[in-house]
């Protein structure tokens, strides 16, 4: 499996992962998920150049999932971490963030840190089995409270939400 930085060309099959990663919240009567918009290509784009754009290929060179990150408090924040569905279940994910948690550690970064659904399968359970751990309300730095309140304001948080983090 290769992770690669993200190319120019990459980037609007980037939002048809994210597209296609969507869907699978239909199930769980979470249709606004699955019918939100991808990210805009001006900002994976910034991401981009920034060097925080990871994709992995299917050896083709076409890629079939991507990290964007940030860095939040200190820490490496997965900013967005999909898988089109046709790679699932295949450590695809798994090793973006392993990815990522190297380039963190090369960095002098104590940990990886992300937001996301607390109650969907693929979500904080599956981040827990890779070692994340959910914060509380007293753990959150400011930078993952402005994190969640920009969330909220987006109406995610209809459906649970935690910060979790892993150290390093």
């Amino acid at each position: 499996m290769r992770i690669r930085p993200a190319d120019p060309a990459d980037l609007p099959l980037l939002q048809d992962i994210e597209r296609a990663a969507g869907e699978p919240f239909r199930a769980l009567g979470m249709a606004a998920i699955a019918d939100d918009a991808p990210p805009a290509l001006d900002l994976l784009e910034r991401y981009r150049r920034a060097g925080r754009a990871w994709v992995t290929d299917d050896g083709t060179g076409r890629p079939v999932a991507y990290l964007i990150h940030d860095t939040v408090d200190g820490a490496a924040h997965v900013e967005q971490v999909s898988v089109h569905p046709d790679a699932a279940r295949r450590g695809v994910g798994r090793a973006l963030l392993g990815h990522l948690a190297e380039r963190a550690v090369h960095a002098g970064l104590p940990a990886l840190t992300l937001t996301t659904f607390a109650e969907v399968p693929w979500n904080a359970p599956y981040y827990a089995r890779l070692g994340f751990r959910t914060l509380t309300e007293d753990e959150l730095t400011d930078g993952l409270r402005e994190i969640r309140r920009t969330e909220a304001e987006h109406g995610l948080d209809r459906w649970p939400r935690v910060c979790m983090r892993r150290a390093l």
